[in-house]
């Protein structure tokens, strides 16, 4: 065996050692890179539907949970809150909630499934502080023609109990109202379209 064969040999199994490493480390950086692309645990906790026990919710009542982020009020409203708020047709910017501020199976005057229940998204259309819940009729800081709603302590917006938003207001838009559907009579999931049951 000449020199040369011990050196032709040396040379092959060289290069093929070098390779198998530089592909055991080229798949070993591509994984964490490849791993970074999906979201973390607390992302997909962010976007995920939160189900709501309404059951328990009293006449009047408003209780608020987080969705993506968001407050997510969901009120009770009584026969005089649905009725209080057919009469403010005229007194609002978009009264058959025809701007696209909620899902399309969500439309008329009570912007719900179920007109009992209002599920609306928190945040004023404005610049998005939170406004308050104001269910009362006419207290004295908000007029006698105040019938029930939601008031924008930022800015002054009004909002009724459909979270539609009165006319001449800063707000240009109703409050947005989340996808969201009934998996029973007590159950509500906020996150998931009916059509996906």
């Amino acid at each position: 065996m000449s020199n040369g064969d011990v050196s032709q040999g040396r040379r092959r199994f060289l290069i093929g050692a070098t390779s198998v490493v530089g592909g055991v480390g080229v798949v070993g950086a591509a994984v964490p890179f490849v791993a970074s692309w999906n979201p973390s645990a607390k992302a997909e906790a962010a976007g995920a539907p939160v189900t709501v026990n309404v059951s328990k919710v009293e006449p009047g009542q408003q209780i608020t949970v987080e969705w993506r982020g968001k407050p997510v009020w969901i009120i009770r409203r009584t026969e005089e809150m649905l009725k209080n708020i057919e009469k403010l047709n005229d007194a609002v910017k978009d009264p058959q909630s025809e701007e696209p501020q909620q899902p399309q199976y969500i439309e008329g005057v009570y912007r719900a499934i179920k007109p009992e229940f209002a599920v609306l998204v928190g945040l004023c259309t404005h610049l998005g502080c939170v406004p308050s819940y104001r269910p009362e009729v006419a207290p004295a800081d908000l007029g006698e023609d105040w019938l029930g709603g939601f008031f924008c302590p930022c800015h002054g917006s009004h909002y009724d109990l459909s979270g539609r938003v009165y006319q001449a207001q800063p707000a240009p838009l109703n409050l947005e109202v989340p996808p969201y559907r009934y998996d029973d009579d007590a159950t509500l999931t906020i996150g998931l379209d009916p059509e996906a049951a």
